[in-house]
């Protein structure tokens, strides 16, 4: 909802997938907004027949939204009409390292190194187990920044489905401006300072789901799953709180809220690949068949923070076991249920 006498905006989204197009859309029904493709085939095409055929096949994108995969054209275009500029980055987490450094070459030579940046992209960097706000401001030092999150399927949103996201940052004004991009009608956006507390439950809890759907693959029924989802939430709450975060974040939309949609819901694909092991499938030919999994792909580098820190996770460790190092899902269950008794309350893992 914007507020009386706030600025009007500008808004630049990178990233044609299928959240950046459909957060392009709710922002162009608002204020002038681009999207930006990297693919200029993939451009001319959603620009023809103003569809996303590839992602959000059979939904029609506003008349109001450009697009466009000129890069330079795209920031140019932030400096029009004297508006506040605003840029999404809706780029997959494997690609953001690559992509901010593109922006670090380009913004200043435009006047852009204030401009405020939004992400959307939730996990650990594979090689390097680094949140998105770290990677960010090594690439950006100084960057007004902050994170987009939220339990949110991008075909319910860009369908005008109702739902709620937060915008987490130590920025007000960053905080303020995402509001006003995105709030009004069936999307609602909520505040936090706790960037930690978004970004690390954002990236563990589609690592639960994957665990999540080897139990429902595994017909080990819904008690398990209430289990897993309960000890999931644990888990996530112990690392963040470890890293920084505050506790009571992961009760909100990006903790609980995000982990129940991911874990439960059809339109998932952390749980899809995970009902597909549980099924039976090898892990190889699940992700050869171009299932992509965010929680695949971070689940190694979370366990490796997590150690650093001295935090024990155990259904991460056991998603790890089976995706990488060849345990049966069964028996990756099994080690799970033979750990100890202990206190529900305890730190100290499980």
């Amino acid at each position: 909802m914007s507020q009386p006498n706030a600025p009007s905006l500008r808004v630049a989204v990178l990233g044609a997938g299928s959240w950046g197009t459909a957060l392009a859309a709710a922002a162009s029904r608002r204020h002038p907004t681009i999207l930006w493709a990297r693919d200029p085939a993939q451009a001319a095409d959603m620009a023809a027949r103003r569809e996303n055929a590839r992602y959000l096949p059979n939904i029609a994108l506003p008349q109001a939204l450009e697009i466009s995969s000129d890069l330079d054209a795209t920031l140019r275009s932030l400096k029009q009409d004297g508006k506040t500029p605003l840029i999404v980055l809706s780029v997959p987490m494997a690609g953001l390292a690559t992509t901010c450094a593109e922006l670090a070459r380009r913004l200043p030579a435009l006047g852009l190194q204030d401009t405020p940046i939004v992400w959307t992209c939730k996990g650990f960097e594979a090689d390097t187990a680094r949140l998105p706000h770290e990677i960010v401001r090594e690439a950006l030092p100084g960057a007004i920044g902050g994170a987009l999150s939220g339990p949110s399927f991008a075909r319910e949103v860009a369908q005008g489905l109702p739902v709620a996201l937060t915008v987490a940052s130590d920025n007000a004004g960053l905080r303020a401006a995402t509001t006003q991009a995105f709030h009004g009608a069936a999307l609602r956006v909520y505040a936090s300072s706790d960037l930690v507390g978004v970004e690390v439950g954002g990236a563990l809890k589609n690592v639960i789901a994957v665990a999540c759907g080897i139990g429902d693959g595994l017909a080990l029924g819904t008690n398990a799953r209430a289990a897993l989802i309960t000890r999931g939430l644990a888990e996530m709450t112990r690392f963040g709180v470890a890293l920084g975060a505050q506790a009571e974040t992961f009760a909100g939309l990006t903790g609980l809220g995000d982990l129940v949609l991911t874990a439960t819901g059809d339109l998932s694909r952390n749980r899809r690949v995970g009902l597909e092991i549980g099924a039976g499938r090898k892990v190889a030919d699940i992700l050869a068949s171009g299932i992509t999994a965010e929680g695949v792909r971070c689940a190694r580098a979370a366990l490796e923070r997590a150690r650093a820190v001295n935090v024990e996770l155990p259904i991460t460790e056991a998603v790890c076991a089976v995706l990488f190092d060849g345990v049966a899902p069964m028996t990756a269950v099994s080690a799970l249920l033979a750990r100890d008794a202990r206190d529900e309350q305890s730190d100290g893992g499980g």
